[in-house]
């Protein structure tokens, strides 16, 4: 996957990135999970998602958050993170994305759900494993820019059954897609993880078609 590193404005604190691909046949802006343990940009999981949108020509800019790699700034507790996630999706319509997507990995997953409603020019977002039985998601009400959750079935961060009682009240079309024998890191599932990522690409396509 060739990608760039880059650097991006978030309210005054500089962000660093790797953006992959040509906006023009839009994009999609990745977080990662938590900070505090050790998560980053670079996690595979991450690198799993931006493959799966990669190979369908999709542009991909992931991130490392305030105060994680090279980026400026230090952790703020999911707050500063939601200036992040805006300054990043703005600096892909910047350069020319029609149609952005947000996907989210655990922690990351649970920044873009806060920062969503504060948002303009989202037209999905996807989360995987967010971690409903470590973080706080009673925020999170309809959604319809929800349209696709991942869940390993052996997650005890974000355990699929938890999950599949609070999608009703996120938005109850959206996919659902468990990963049999997958815990929260998908230990050799990337491959499971970008065929369901692209699976529901090519069937949202097909519906817009």
């Amino acid at each position: 996957m060739d990608e760039e590193r880059i650097f991006f404005d978030a309210q005054g604190v500089k962000i660093e990135g790797r953006l992959g691909g040509d906006c023009a046949r839009g994009a999609v802006v990745i977080t990662h999970p938590h900070p505090l343990y050790g998560g980053d940009m670079d996690n595979p999981v991450v690198e799993s998602v931006a493959r799966a949108y990669a190979e369908k020509g999709m542009a991909t800019l992931r991130f490392n958050f305030r105060g994680v790699g090279r980026s400026q700034g230090r952790y703020d507790e999911g707050m500063g993170e939601q200036e992040d996630v805006t300054g990043a999706v703005a600096h892909v319509r910047e350069l020319g994305a029609g149609s952005v997507d947000l996907a989210g990995y655990s922690f990351g997953a649970w920044v873009n759900a806060r920062a969503l409603s504060s948002l303009r020019g989202v037209d999905r977002m996807i989360m995987v494993s967010p971690p409903v039985d470590f973080m706080d998601f009673s925020f999170l009400h309809h959604t319809p820019g929800l349209r696709l959750v991942i869940a390993g079935d052996q997650d005890d961060f974000g355990p699929a059954h938890r999950i599949k009682e609070l999608l009703p009240l996120w938005n109850p079309e959206c996919d659902f897609e468990i990963i049999p024998g997958a815990d929260h890191f998908y230990g050799g599932k990337a491959h499971v993880l970008e065929g369901v990522i692209g699976a529901f690409l090519n069937r949202d396509s097909a519906h817009k078609d």
